[in-house]
């Protein structure tokens, strides 16, 4: 805990840009000595995957994780393998959802897509590859030594469910279908609380299990991970319309030139933003029982409407 004092004050404010900066900096070399090297076989497939995990993401997700540990009292390095695999599933939805087949964008964090780069087969085979690589890793019995076996498990089936059918895929097949059509609000939640929402809720229950949470913490941190899982995607449909290409690192508008299930298109920009705001600060309330430990959470969801990328 000494790297979360050094950057805390009597009145619990927190350097968020250097506790971002430190944890993705141990999210990074942790990657960088999990994944695959480059010249192993096959290299061209391992240099895919890196291209993609290695193209400068916030590793907003991974962060999560180690922030949910850490504000019920556990490690970073207790959740580190769970943070990186969390990247890892996250970065393959990324390539899977720029392919021609789906999104069709050319550019993600400002480089060329990967199958722009690579090809459709190597950008397919690497997403499948870096799905695969994730699991291997939460059941890796070096990264896992120390860890009660239940609580592995508990963590892989969590993140199986939030990652599959009922939940990211799964929202990304009813925004696949939704594009173009009238839909209702009820709708254009489950699309939400699934293809971005179910993953955030992942990261945060991850943590808070690694990082030994009783049931009153982890219920706290599951209120956490819902509001602020909502409060990005709208964010993120609100950027697509008012967002800097430059800033952004990838197409804006695209959402509105498909007609994709958004809540500013449904609701308005104004109303969007009030949503987002709300459940900002729904995300801040319901982290009152974890004390100062929760602050970079707090943080974090303020970041995720304020951001400008």
């Amino acid at each position: 805990m000494r790297m979360m004092t050094k950057m805390m004050t009597t009145s619990n404010f927190i350097d968020l840009k250097e506790y971002l900066r430190e944890r993705a900096a141990l999210v990074d070399a942790a990657l960088d000595r999990w994944l695959p090297g480059e010249t192993v076989l096959p290299p061209r497939l391992h240099e895919a995957m890196r291209y993609s995990v290695f193209a400068g993401g916030k590793r907003l997700r991974p962060i999560l994780v180690i922030a949910a540990c850490e504000a019920v009292g556990g490690t970073p390095e207790r959740a580190l393998h769970a943070a990186c695999a969390m990247e890892m599933i996250h970065t393959y939805s990324l390539i899977h959802d720029d392919l021609p087949a789906m999104d069709d964008d050319d550019f993600r964090r400002g480089r060329p897509t990967n199958h722009k780069v690579f090809g459709e087969a190597n950008a397919i085979l690497a997403g499948d590859a870096l799905l695969t690589e994730a699991f291997r890793l939460l059941a890796d019995a070096d990264a896992t030594r120390g860890l009660d076996p239940a609580v592995s498990l508990r963590v892989i089936a969590n993140i199986a469910r939030c990652a599959g059918s009922q939940g990211m895929v799964g929202g990304q097949v009813v925004d696949m279908e939704a594009e173009g059509q009238s839909l209702d609000f009820a709708t254009l939640q489950y699309i939400h609380t699934r293809k971005t929402g179910a993953l955030f809720l992942a990261a945060i229950q991850t943590g808070a299990w690694l990082g030994g949470g009783d049931d009153d913490q982890l219920a706290a941190l599951t209120r956490y991970g819902e509001a602020a899982g909502l409060a990005f995607q709208i964010a993120d449909d609100i950027l697509d319309i008012v967002g800097n290409q430059d800033e952004l690192g990838k197409d804006v508008g695209s959402d509105q030139a498909r007609g994709k299930a958004t809540y500013p298109a449904l609701l308005g920009l104004s109303e969007a933003r009030r949503r987002a705001e709300g459940q900002r600060d729904l995300a801040v309330a319901s982290l009152e029982p974890l004390g100062a430990n929760a602050e970079p959470l707090r943080a974090i969801a303020r970041y995720i409407v304020d951001r400008t990328s």
